[in-house]
C-alpha cells in the first residue's frame, strides 16, 4: 500500500480566521446565523482562554464522562490480522453513554451555560450524539429536542428510548433518505427559528464556522491522551469516518508527525461500484461542493445535487466529510479508505468474539479495514485503533441483517 506524502511546506493548522481550511470550510449561513455564529465564535474563544471553564471542563470529563480511557493490547484480535503487528484498541467505548459523543456533548453544554441560553438541540443518526445531547442537557437543566432520521430511529430504537428517558424530545424526521443529512436540514431550520434562546450542539466536524473546529477541540483529548499513554509513538492510527470527529480526536495530536501514519476509513456500503455507499474520499471521484454550511468533499452528481448514501452503519451514512478532512486528504496528511457492509459485520463478529468487546458499527469499519490490511503492515507495526464506541446500540440491526439479508 502507498499513500500521498504530505506537502513538504510548513504545516499551518487550522482553521484561519475565516473558518477555512486551506480552501474547505468557512461559512455558508443564511444571514439570520452569521450573527450567531459570530457570538457562539466569541463565547468559544473566551471559554478557551478562561482557566476556571477549563478546570469545570476537566473535571467534567473525569466525574461525568468517565475520562481518562484505557489503550488495550487486543492479542487475540491481532492475530487475525496478519499475526506480524501489535493492535491497540482507544476504550472511548468506555465512556459515560458509550461513544466518544460525550467529550464534544459536556463541552459544548458547558458553552451554552455561558453564554445563557437555555434549550439545546441536536442531531443524530446512530443516536450516540443524541443519547449523549440528552445527558448533558439533564446534567446541566437545559431542555434538549433531538432530530433523528425515521429510518435511523428504526435501526437505532434502543438510543430513541434512552434518548427519552434522559428527559429529550425526539423528532422524527420523514423527509428525504429520512437518515443524518436530513435529521441536520431539521435542526439547522430549528436554530434559525430560534437562535435568541437555543444553541445548536452540533455533533461532527461539520458545518459552518466554528463548528469543525470547536468539536475536533473538545474531541482533541483522544490523542493527547494516546501520546500520555503510548509506550514511544504509534505507527499507525486507524479511525472510521463519518463526519469524522472520533477521528480527528485520535489524529490531531500526531498530524505532521513525520513516523505516523493516519488512515480513515469510510462507509463502502454494498461496494463503490455499485453506487450503493457513502465514501465520499475513497469513491473514484469525490467532488467539491457545499453542505450544511461548509465546503468540502462530498457526493453528489453531474447536477450538483446530493447524492443519496448508503452503510449498514448509521453513523457514517452521510454524503459529505469534515472539511479538515478534507484539507488533510489533499495535502496528503492522512489517507483515506473504504470498507463494505460485510466487511464490517464480520469484524463486529471478530472483536466481540476474540476480545469479549462488542463494537460501534461505525467502529467496526475501522477494525475490518485492519484484518484486510494487516497483512501487507510491516512486521511489528504497533498500531492504535479509536475504539469510538459499544455496540450495544447496534446489537438488533445485525441479527435482522443476520436473518433477513440487506436488502430491505
Amino acid at each position: 500500500m502507498t499513500d500521498a506524502m504530505p506537502d513538504p511546506e510548513p504545516l499551518q493548522r487550522g482553521p484561519d480566521a475565516g473558518g477555512h481550511f486551506g480552501r474547505f470550510g468557512g461559512r455558508f449561513v443564511p444571514e439570520t446565523l452569521m450573527s450567531p455564529l459570530a457570538e457562539l465564535e466569541a463565547a468559544y474563544a473566551a471559554a478557551q482562554a478562561d482557566p476556571a471553564f477549563q478546570a469545570e471542563l476537566e473535571r467534567l470529563r473525569r466525574t461525568f464522562c468517565g475520562r481518562p480511557t484505557p489503550l488495550h493490547r487486543a492479542r487475540r484480535f491481532e492475530a487475525h490480522c496478519g499475526g506480524g503487528i501489535e493492535v491497540w484498541l482507544k476504550r472511548e467505548d468506555l465512556l459515560h453513554t458509550g461513544a466518544h459523543k460525550i467529550n464534544n456533548t459536556v463541552g459544548q453544554g458547558l458553552l451554552t451555560v455561558r453564554m445563557g441560553k437555555r434549550r439545546v438541540i441536536a442531531e443524530t443518526g446512530a443516536g450516540q450524539h443524541g443519547v449523549a445531547t440528552a445527558a448533558a442537557a439533564a446534567h446541566f437543566g437545559l431542555d434538549c429536542v433531538v432530530y433523528m432520521g425515521t429510518e435511523d430511529m428504526r435501526r437505532q430504537a434502543l438510543n430513541v428510548q434512552r434518548m427519552t428517558l434522559l428527559g429529550a424530545e425526539v423528532r422524527g424526521v420523514d423527509s428525504g433518505q429520512k437518515t443524518l443529512k436530513d435529521a441536520i436540514n431539521e435542526a439547522m431550520r430549528d436554530w434559525v427559528t430560534n437562535v435568541a434562546d437555543t444553541h445548536y450542539i452540533l455533533g461532527s466536524v461539520l458545518g459552518p464556522h466554528p463548528f469543525p473546529m470547536m468539536v475536533r477541540d473538545f474531541h482533541a483529548v483522544i490523542g493527547a491522551e494516546v501520546k500520555e499513554q503510548f509506550d514511544g509513538t504509534p505507527d499507525l492510527l486507524v479511525a472510521c469516518v463519518g463526519g469524522g470527529s472520533n477521528a480527528l480526536g485520535l489524529f490531531h495530536a500526531f498530524v505532521g508527525a513525520p513516523d505516523v501514519r493516519l488512515v480513515g476509513v469510510e462507509a463502502g456500503g454494498r461496494g463503490i461500484a455499485t453506487g450503493r455507499h457513502a465514501a465520499r474520499l475513497a469513491s473514484s471521484a469525490p467532488a467539491v461542493g457545499v453542505l450544511h454550511g461548509t465546503e468540502t468533499y462530498l457526493l453528489q452528481d453531474s447536477d450538483g445535487q446530493i447524492r443519496a448514501t448508503h452503510s449498514v452503519s448509521a453513523g457514517l451514512d452521510y454524503p459529505a466529510i469534515g472539511p479538515e478532512h478534507a484539507w488533510m486528504h489533499e495535502r496528503g496528511l492522512a489517507s483515506y479508505h473504504s470498507v463494505t457492509d460485510e466487511e464490517a459485520l464480520a469484524a463486529f463478529a471478530l472483536l466481540s468474539r476474540s476480545e469479549g468487546i462488542l463494537p460501534a458499527l461505525e467502529t467496526a469499519h475501522a477494525l475490518a479495514w485492519l484484518v484486510r490490511e494487516g497483512p501487507a503492515l510491516k512486521r511489528g507495526t504497533r498500531v492504535v485503533v479509536n475504539l469510538s464506541g459499544r455496540g450495544d446500540k447496534d446489537v438488533q440491526e445485525v441479527l435482522r441483517v443476520e436473518r433477513e439479508g440487506f436488502e430491505r
